[in-house]
């Protein structure tokens, strides 16, 4: 256990900070089947994946992978 009040506070920061990339993390990988859903939801996925890599908790090039990728799986819905 930490011994120095700044510990703790550095402590009680990455705990809320884990929690919070944490759901954004979850939040991103949620599947969706149908196409006109997906369609419509598709630019707000992209903005969200956008932010999550502006405040780096994804790397920019695993955002665009990620947005390639979608629109790929999108295309293939039928």
């Amino acid at each position: 256990m930490a011994n120095h009040k700044s510990s703790l506070k550095r402590i009680r920061q990455e705990q809320k900070r884990r929690l919070h990339n944490r759901y954004y993390a979850k939040t991103m990988r949620n599947a969706v089947t149908d196409k006109a859903a997906a369609l419509e939801m598709y630019p707000n996925v992209q903005k969200i994946l956008d932010k999550l890599a502006k405040v780096n908790i994804i790397h920019k090039n695993k955002a665009s992978n990620l947005k390639s990728k979608l629109a790929r799986y999108i295309a293939k819905l039928s």
